[in-house]
């Protein structure tokens, strides 16, 4: 049996804001923008690479789900980003304006920092070691 994780959906205010960052920002490529209905779309976007995981930016629509926004881990570390080249990455998302919460650091399973999404979710940027 072979399996995988397709995507994840994130909670966004607004599909607009959501490809502002994470495709203009991040470098992300958009996959699909497909419209279901006048007020909803199936956006997915992938960071580049081989990789097979994508968001699903999935607008917040009903008062419950605004209030998650930015909150879908309850305030840990939601996401992780996996790098092949974690200085290239971190020096080009400061150029684009992306809040890093702390200084890179240097653990025993790679090079790591936390950044957060200006929605409020806190992502991992991390360069394993190989």
């Amino acid at each position: 049996m072979e399996q995988s994780i397709g995507a994840v959906s994130l909670l966004v205010p607004s599909y607009e804001a959501g490809l502002a960052f994470y495709v203009d920002a991040l470098g992300f490529r958009l996959v699909e923008d497909t419209p279901l209905s006048p007020e909803k779309r199936w956006v997915l976007v992938m960071p580049p690479g081989n990789g097979l995981t994508r968001l699903l930016l999935a607008r917040a629509k009903t008062q419950e789900q605004k209030q998650a926004i930015g909150d879908q881990a309850g305030g840990r570390v939601f996401l992780f980003l996996h790098t092949d080249d974690f200085w290239r990455d971190h020096r080009r998302y400061l150029a684009a304006g992306v809040e890093f919460m702390e200084e890179p650091r240097v653990e025993a399973y790679g090079i790591v920092a936390v950044f957060r999404d200006p929605f409020g979710n806190k992502w991992d940027l991390l360069q394993l070691n190989k």
